[in-house]
């Protein structure tokens, strides 16, 4: 394995182990759980991992290999603010397109190439690929590792110390 391969594939690592880590949080909780406030006045667990959901399914669109399976949560968990809307999914609709969402992007970043992973993606245009081409598909990927991390901590404020 040459070193660009070495690299990409200590992304996608750092990022299943993440996933990992919240799967391991979901499934630590029942149901009733997750409508628990991370901290008095602030988001739900469930808003939290619908947002997850709704922002890591436009990896797909933004890596212009295919549809999102999970545009429809946008407005819940994107556009909106947690409450605003009464339009999202209960909870066990929640966990199971949390898993298939995965999968999904599992099975995606299994089929890229070298060339697919450090081209531009379709948030920016040739030109500025031209000028950074370090803003590709890999550093889209190291961004929403981040991101699931950061919520992740997030969530373990919802726990209870012991």
């Amino acid at each position: 394995m040459d070193q660009i391969q070495l690299t990409i594939q200590t992304a996608i690592k750092a990022w299943e182990m993440q996933i990992s880590r919240t799967d391991k949080f979901l499934g630590s909780l029942d149901d009733a759980s997750l409508t628990k406030e991370i901290a008095p006045g602030k988001n739900r667990i469930s808003y939290l991992i619908g947002h997850l959901i709704a922002v890591n399914d436009n990896i797909h669109a933004m890596f212009g290999m295919s549809e999102r399976s999970y545009a429809h949560l946008d407005e819940a968990f994107v556009k909106n603010a947690d409450r605003a809307t009464n339009r999202e999914p209960g909870i066990s609709d929640l966990r199971e397109d949390w898993k298939r969402s995965n999968e999904q992007l599992s099975a995606l970043f299994s089929r890229m190439t070298v060339k697919d992973w450090l081209s531009r993606h379709t948030a920016m245009t040739d030109e500025d690929y031209l000028k950074e081409p370090t803003r590709n598909k890999l550093a889209v990927l190291m961004n929403r590792t981040s991101h699931v991390a950061y919520h992740l901590g997030q969530l373990a404020l919802a726990t209870p110390r012991r």
